[in-house]
């Protein structure tokens, strides 16, 4: 199966801008291409990692991938269909840069090249901008952009209407700097990325391409992403790998075949095999535990996987499944510490007996091994955190609202 045939088969392609150049590009050259996102939170989430695979997937087969991230356009916000986003600081996107490059840089093993397009905007007077580019896109047709479209009739901010026009010269600028001739995003980017093509194609008289993917929902038909509320953090720190591992293996028969084929690098005869699987009884759950496997793993690493894994099925064995799992509710004090944490949640009778389960290596927080008794156990942790005694003792725990 050729290239573009396979993304094909992965449900992978939704907008094509010319698809007989695009198939023939990325089956038989070599190009550069780029992938962006805005800093809005500290770190990406899955609905942002399915499009990041994809961008692996074209890496891999040789492709060059430049990962941008905004710090320009995070600075302005790219409209919303329902309503505008808050406006956020400069100190909470340069941190949030900092955290989201940590991750993409771990996801592509440090080979993908990071840039950040508040480095080429910055320095743009407002005249300037106007003059080099506003000149060249219509009002017209940035008034048929759908998601623009959508938002005249409850209103649509100037900053929010311009914002095409900054990610529009983002591809400009990529393609003049690193010969970058693709854009590869999420489908809910089409109007900013045919915007870029258009600019390139009036000031450059030149020719630039760009593809996009479905947005993936879960079970309910939602998005996976932070406005939504259900946003699995790709920060084991805000989603541990246990707590993602638990979601993804309670994936409906009727998605997991879609997520195994957008999520994971497994073959079109290992995916089909799975399929197979899901008719099989004993098997019923293979498929699942296959896809949480290999996420977490591409994530995190193998070892993380297999701490996951290995929870997840002892837990299974005492009967319980997350839901079911006991659970303690606790007040949280300044200073609490790890011993302090076992006697609230009745692991431990005593801070005495707590010390010496800590040191003879048998208590987990998040399937991670601590030894420090002294530990002080920071407030956000106590969020969905599992504490285990050895493997077969697992309690939820959570703070008293």
């Amino acid at each position: 199966m050729k290239f573009y045939d396979e993304l094909k088969w992965r449900g992978l392609v939704k907008d094509v801008s010319n698809e007989s150049e695009i198939e023939r590009l990325l089956n038989d050259e070599k190009i550069t291409f780029y992938w962006g996102t805005d800093p809005t939170a500290d770190s990406l989430h899955l609905g942002h990692y399915s499009s990041l695979v994809t961008a692996k997937r074209l890496a891999l087969h040789g492709h060059k991938p430049i990962l941008l991230c905004g710090g320009a356009t995070g600075l302005i916000g790219d409209p919303r269909p329902t309503a505008e986003r808050e406006i956020i600081s400069y100190e909470t996107v340069r941190n949030n840069i900092e955290g989201i490059r940590n991750q993409i840089n771990k996801i592509f093993d440090g080979k993908a090249k990071l840039v950040d397009n508040y480095d080429w905007t910055k320095d743009y007077s407002y005249l300037d901008f106007l003059r080099d580019i506003g000149k060249y896109i219509n009002v017209n047709y940035m008034l048929d952009k759908d998601i623009i479209r959508r938002r005249l009739e409850s209103g649509i901010t100037y900053a929010e209407f311009s914002y095409t026009l900054i990610q529009g010269n983002d591809f400009l600028e990529l393609f003049q700097r690193e010969n970058c001739i693709m854009q590869v995003e999420g489908s809910d980017q089409w109007g900013n990325i045919t915007t870029g093509i258009e600019l390139i194609k009036k000031k450059l008289d030149k020719e630039a391409y760009g593809f996009t993917m479905p947005l993936i929902l879960d079970q309910n038909g939602n998005k996976f992403g932070k406005s939504e509320g259900n946003a699995l953090w790709l920060d084991k720190e805000k989603t541990s790998p246990y707590k993602m591992y638990q979601y993804l293996i309670n994936t409906d028969d009727k998605k997991v075949i879609e997520y195994l084929k957008v999520f994971t690098f497994l073959s079109k005869e290992e995916i089909e095999s799975l399929e197979d699987s899901l008719k099989k009884e004993p098997e019923k759950r293979l498929a699942q535990k296959t896809l949480a496997y290999e996420i977490i793993k591409d994530l995190h690493g193998k070892e993380e996987a297999d701490k996951a894994r290995t929870t997840s099925e002892e837990v299974f064995s005492k009967g319980y499944s997350e839901e079911g799992m006991p659970e303690e509710l606790i007040e949280y004090t300044d200073g609490m510490n790890l011993m302090d944490l076992l006697v609230s949640v009745k692991i431990a009778p005593s801070k005495s007996e707590a010390r010496r389960l800590i040191i003879g290596n048998g208590i987990s927080l998040n399937n991670n091994k601590e030894t420090d008794p002294n530990r002080v156990i920071d407030k956000k942790e106590i969020k969905d955190l599992i504490v285990s005694k050895g493997k077969k003792t697992h309690i939820k725990v959570n703070l008293v609202k």
